[in-house]
């Protein structure tokens, strides 16, 4: 049993059919057939029970398919941990990143890593927090900088930490000049420009002080928040260290006072899967940054 044999029964696992899983491995049927003979006799057990158009495992085919695929992803890692040392530091750091973090990643970690580490280049994926954890998920990227509230089910996670999110308005909508803070309910009526990934925990903050938020403007992203509140349509409601991503001339923004509506950037990675070199320097980077 080796290597290719384990990815040939993989193939098959995954189609269910020895037809498509030679289309997708680009070989003819009869070999990947007897390739797959060949392993249950060298084994001693049945793999799958062969149906007029499909194939099912066995008993002892599921095993052999849930072990393979540790076996295959061992193998993968270790070969990209080898390519890793001979390569030595370089190559590239595919990063994803959601845009209401983008001030934070760049001001306080990249910058840093980059002085540190000049002969590596980065691959930006740009998305909300969902995308970037699906993102992870596929392989596409090692590491994503998320915003909370998330699912940390099978992630590693690295927490900055906790900063409020805040009230920005162009100087018509400011009923509190000489205060730097609002509290929730002050927000009641005012039509409000928010963006979607918040919009569970706006609505229930809001509710939980006895009132129903004036939508005005429902967005994907941070910084249309805040050019539609430069532009004096409304308040914006974003993290404090999202002021920064756009322009914002025209705008002053106030605290809000309400623990709910607290967030943190977190760095986040696939539990119990290899990380790069790269990444896992970047990650203690972020961790002493």
């Amino acid at each position: 049993m080796d290597i290719r044999q384990l990815k040939y029964f993989m193939a098959i696992a995954e189609e269910g059919q020895i037809t498509s899983a030679a289309r997708k491995l680009q070989m003819a049927q009869p070999p990947l057939s007897q390739q797959l003979k060949l392993l249950e006799e060298e084994l001693g057990v049945k793999l799958v029970d062969r149906g007029p158009r499909s194939v099912q495992l066995t008993e002892a085919g599921a095993i052999l398919r849930d072990r393979a695929q540790q076996i295959l992803e061992l193998a993968d890692s270790t070969a990209r941990e080898l390519n890793d040392f001979v390569k030595g530091l370089k190559g590239t750091l595919a990063i994803g990143t959601v845009s209401s973090s983008g001030a934070t990643l760049l001001q306080d970690r990249l910058c840093e890593f980059h002085k540190t580490y000049q002969g590596v280049k980065f691959e930006i994926h740009e998305g909300n927090t969902f995308r970037i954890i699906d993102l992870l998920n596929k392989g596409i990227i090692e590491i994503g900088i998320v915003r909370t509230p998330f699912n940390a089910t099978n992630l590693e996670c690295l927490y900055t930490q906790a900063e409020p999110m805040i009230a920005v308005m162009t100087p018509e909508y400011d009923w509190k000049t000489d205060e730097n803070f609002v509290e929730i309910g002050e927000l009641k009526d005012k039509p409000l420009i928010i963006y979607r990934r918040f919009e569970q925990l706006i609505r229930e903050t809001c509710l939980e002080n006895g009132f129903d938020p004036l939508i005005f403007c429902m967005n994907d992203d941070a910084r249309t928040t805040l050019l539609w509140a430069n532009a004096g349509l409304g308040i914006g409601i974003i993290p404090k260290s999202a002021f920064e991503l756009t322009s914002n001339r025209n705008l002053i923004y106030k605290e809000i006072s309400s623990e709910s509506l607290r967030t943190r950037v977190a760095a986040v990675w696939i539990k119990d899967k290899y990380l790069s070199s790269l990444a896992s320097k970047f990650i203690e980077s972020f961790k002493n940054g």
